[in-house]
């Protein structure tokens, strides 16, 4: 309700609102706290607050926003849910004609088919949830002009709508393994971290590029471009057994390599874990994470009036 037509101001204060000599903060009638409860809203100006809190308090928020994301993807479409299926599957087939039938790219041992859908899922999940949470804030213009919350909600409800495709997509890569005979061992308990991971990736790019989208419209245009030499930079056609073994623990420093090949040590079996590289991976993870949010908290006070 706009301030001027509040029926409480105009009960409260004996003089018309117009005619009223004292300032509204001076007004012993309409500042008391027992009349009128007032919130002031001021940008953060701290480095050391992420508002993890108030994201907590704003969890609804959150899961409306996701379950908005996942309607609206397939809305008006014909085949729906099939569609985070078809992505990785006609993937894992070029794949599989081009670099596993013609080039005999060696998979450890693996179907080559198995071998490339296994790293398709986490890859997908990381290249969905980047593309979305990168021009997650651009996209809800109008909701953060207009509302306050933590803006924090927009980018981490993008990352977490792709969940429900990776969890369409993980059915159809089960009954590739029973076709196959793999049958996973104790590793597998060792999936929802490497999940995690990925998810962690995509949010932490996620939240330097939403933010630097917001002020750069031009982020946008290179988006896709990353995304493509990301994949040929993370092992999901090949392995990384391929990479000199002086120079795995560096190449983890490309966080979605300790996902893609964790994932398939969870899965297929491999005899050997990517200790160094994972391990050089979840490093990578933290600090990019780490990074985002401060510089995501640092930018949020300017994302209302740039937007």
């Amino acid at each position: 309700m706009p301030f001027a037509l509040c029926p409480l101001l105009f009960a409260l204060c004996p003089l018309p609102f117009a005619l009223c000599p004292l300032p509204f903060a001076l007004c012993p009638l309409l500042s008391s706290q027992s009349a009128l409860d007032i919130t002031f809203i001021q940008p953060s100006t701290a480095w050391t607050s992420l508002g993890l809190k108030e994201l907590w308090a704003y969890r609804e928020l959150l899961y409306f926003l996701v379950w908005r994301d996942v309607k609206v993807r397939y809305k008006q479409t014909v085949l729906g849910a099939a569609w985070a299926i078809i992505q990785p599957f006609f993937l894992m087939v070029v794949f599989s004609l081009f670099l596993g039938r013609l080039a005999k790219v060696p998979s450890d041992g693996f179907p080559y088919p198995l071998f490339t859908f296994c790293a398709l899922l986490p890859w997908q999940l990381f290249a969905h949830a980047l593309t979305e949470s990168s021009n997650s804030l651009v996209a809800n213009e109008r909701l953060i002009t207009k509302v306050y919350f933590p803006r924090l909600v927009v980018p981490l409800s993008a990352v977490l709508g792709g969940l429900v495709d990776f969890a369409i997509a993980f059915v159809i890569l089960l009954g590739m393994m029973v076709y196959y005979g793999i049958v996973p061992g104790w590793a597998i308990i060792t999936l929802p971290a490497f999940v995690l991971l990925a998810i962690l990736t995509a949010l932490g790019v996620g939240l330097w590029l939403s933010a630097l989208n917001v002020r750069y419209r031009d982020v946008r245009y290179t988006i896709n471009f990353l995304i493509q030499v990301w994949l040929f930079a993370t092992p999901v056609a090949y392995s990384s057994s391929l990479i000199p073994e002086r120079w795995r623990a560096l190449y983890g420093l490309n966080p979605m390599a300790g996902v893609v090949e964790g994932f398939r040590w969870a899965l297929l079996g491999k005899a050997k874990s990517p200790d160094a590289l994972l391990g050089v991976s979840v490093v990578a993870v933290i600090t990019i994470l780490i990074g985002g949010f401060y510089y995501f908290r640092r930018m949020e006070q300017e994302f209302a009036d740039i937007v």
